[in-house]
């Protein structure tokens, strides 16, 4: 299952794709790596924006999506725009978007380390957290304590 690992930092969708095939993990290539959200404020724009994110899901037949989910409250917390983007991507209707905080993100990293360093996956270092979203949704869960 190919999936997409989406980190929202100012007004751009960091994107990274990993797949997960007999316990192996597979980083895609991908055309673009971040998609801006120019002009927030035009209805047009956020259309433009999920049109190009919807139609790269379709070309490299994306499954499912997983948002790195930002406080609403905070010092880390998200601006509209970065909330806007993460709304337009929700309501792409050829994948199923699920959203992980980063806490949840960091106990499945922890449970289930990453096999490699990420210096060594060949991504920008910009595409950490992304990729960081993408590994956590596809490794196994953190089992609850009783």
């Amino acid at each position: 299952m190919l999936t997409c690992g989406i980190e929202i930092k100012g007004s751009e969708a960091i994107l990274s794709l990993l797949s997960k095939k007999d316990g192996l993990f597979q980083i895609a290539d991908c055309r673009q790596t971040r998609i801006p959200l120019v002009k927030p404020e035009l209805s047009e724009s956020i259309k433009q924006f999920q049109f190009t994110l919807k139609k790269l899901f379709e070309d490299y037949k994306v499954e499912a999506v997983t948002i790195r989910e930002r406080p609403t409250k905070g010092k880390f917390a998200g601006s509209s725009v970065g909330f806007k983007m993460e709304s337009a991507i929700q309501l792409i209707d050829t994948v199923n978007v699920s959203l992980m905080t980063g806490a949840e993100m960091k106990a499945r990293i922890k449970y289930t380390p990453m096999p490699i360093p990420f210096s060594a996956t060949g991504l920008r270092a910009f595409q950490e957290g992304a990729f960081s979203v993408a590994y956590a949704s596809l490794c196994c869960e953190v089992p609850k304590e009783d």
